[in-house]
């Protein structure tokens, strides 16, 4: 018994709310689906926005029913989703169209516009607006704004608007590639200027775990959470992501695998990247979480029936080191460790056989996590201890123990790391611990322990220096 908090993930494909205790155990969880994102020509991506609340409200209220008088024991929540995507609301917070996704590429003139009026700033935040920033999406939408719109939104300000019953502030991280500036704490202005943008559509700007404000009467009713219950301000999913995994103090590092490989840290000081790979979102304490998302990732089996993964994996470890090196990019364009929009997939050499290629796929992703890492380090981001992982991949001990062998350093996999529980830590912190720190070290799983392979990290050193070596050689990394 004790006081509970809620953490809510808006995905692509679906909510998930998760109700944790103070030492993080999940007492009640739901989930729902969404509507896949409309996608068209000329880089459109839209969402039903209309559909947020109800999936939230549903999730919400199948917890606190399955908790029963619990439920009144829920003293705060906060709510994690895309990183960017927008949409723009009436005087009732209600969306009036469809949300501009994360992945909405349709506002390139847009983007070119605030990368040149912006260049001073953007070159001290480490943000580069792109076509697929919220920016871009913002500045397109106030051109083709519906008749009533009060404000454009993001996706967490949708559902604690409609769980306080008023207009709320955004946050740092969910505002950071829409245009805000972390690090004087202000919107960018002169490019909001330039491109059009009336500022009554932007929200007050505040840190992750400041509280938004209390579910309301009218909210309580719909959800069964208890009315003053906190709301919370959240982060982005990658964000929510890495405290999940425990990342939250300086030096700690975590490469979520899913799809595609990202890799976030906890720094002192902000990282300046100037090539562009690297960016950072503001830790609630002040200092910094730099890293990147990159193309690569579990998406290079995503060819492999999954039926034969197991036995792969069994075979690949019994082989050892492959006898080539592979970068087993789909598609074309890499965003990070290292910018080339032409990168595309190598082989060195012939494999020998079928194991030997599937091995050498999951070297190939590892030598990206390494490269990221020295990059960072060389940025003065230094990994320190363990790197900590979840996602699809991690679930992978094979995977996890040639990561452990080409980085030199131990993996800790950390099961049910999710972004519901790293928004359920954001709640806690403030409410029922003390701070992040103190909130991670109570509810994140302990983690299991993968060591390197001393016979192999030799061997794989050596791969991994061909493969920084072809990067060069194509012009996609700089000279040593």
């Amino acid at each position: 018994m004790g006081e509970l908090v809620a953490g809510v993930d808006i995905a692509t494909a679906n909510v998930r709310v998760q109700v944790h205790d103070q030492v993080g155990a999940v007492v009640a969880a739901a989930s729902r689906p969404l509507p896949q994102p409309v996608r068209s020509s000329g880089g459109r991506s839209e969402q039903d926005a209309s559909t947020w609340w109800p999936a939230v409200r549903d999730c919400l209220a199948e917890c606190t029913a399955a908790l029963g008088a619990r439920s009144a024991e829920i003293t705060s929540l906060a709510i994690s989703a895309t990183s960017g995507t927008v949409v723009p609301v009436d005087a009732s917070g209600n969306p009036l169209g469809a949300a501009l996704m994360y992945d909405d590429r349709r506002a390139e003139a847009e983007a070119r516009t605030a990368v040149e009026v912006g260049a001073p700033r953007w070159e001290r935040t480490g943000i580069t607006p792109s076509a697929g920033s919220g920016l871009a999406r913002i500045a397109w939408l106030a051109r083709h704004l519906p008749e009533g719109t009060e404000q454009v939104c993001h996706t967490p300000d949708v559902i604690a608007r409609k769980l306080v019953g008023r207009p709320v502030a955004t946050d740092t991280s969910h505002a950071l590639k829409s245009g805000y500036d972390a690090v004087a704490g202000e919107w960018a202005t002169e490019v909001f200027d330039a491109l059009e943008v009336p500022s009554r559509l932007l929200p007050e700007v505040v840190r992750p775990t400041a509280v938004l404000g209390e579910v309301s009467a009218a909210a309580a009713v719909e959800t069964g959470l208890p009315q003053g219950c906190e709301v919370r301000a959240g982060m982005t999913d990658g964000c929510a992501g890495q405290l999940a995994c425990g990342a939250v103090d300086i030096g700690q590092f975590v490469t979520v695998l899913g799809t595609t490989l990202v890799l976030k840290g906890v720094s002192k000081e902000l990282v300046h990247d100037p090539a562009g790979a690297v960016y950072s979102h503001l830790h609630p304490d002040g200092v910094w979480l730099p890293g990147g998302a990159a193309n690569i990732g579990g998406s290079a089996l995503s060819d492999v029936d999954p039926s034969e993964l197991a036995g792969l994996d069994a075979a690949a470890t019994e082989r050892g080191p492959a006898s080539v090196v592979n970068y087993p990019l789909r598609g074309e364009g890499e965003r990070f460790p290292f910018l080339a929009e032409r990168a595309a997939q190598f082989v060195l050499g012939t494999p020998q056989d079928r194991v030997d290629e599937y091995r050498s796929r999951l070297e190939g992703v590892a030598f990206c996590e390494r490269l990221a890492l020295e990059r960072l380090a060389d940025l003065g981001a230094p990994a320190a201890g363990p790197v900590r992982t979840a996602g699809g991949g991690a679930r992978s001990l094979a995977w996890c123990r040639i990561r452990a062998s080409i980085l030199d350093r131990p993996v800790l996999r950390v099961q049910g790391a999710g972004t519901a529980l790293g928004a359920a830590l954001l709640a806690a912190s403030g409410s029922i611990h003390p701070d992040l720190s103190a909130a991670a070290t109570a509810m994140v799983p302990e983690g299991e322990l993968v060591e390197p392979v001393p016979s192999e990290v030799s061997q794989l050193d050596g791969s991994y220096q061909r493969f920084l070596g072809e990067l060069r050689e194509r012009g996609w990394l700089a000279a040593a």
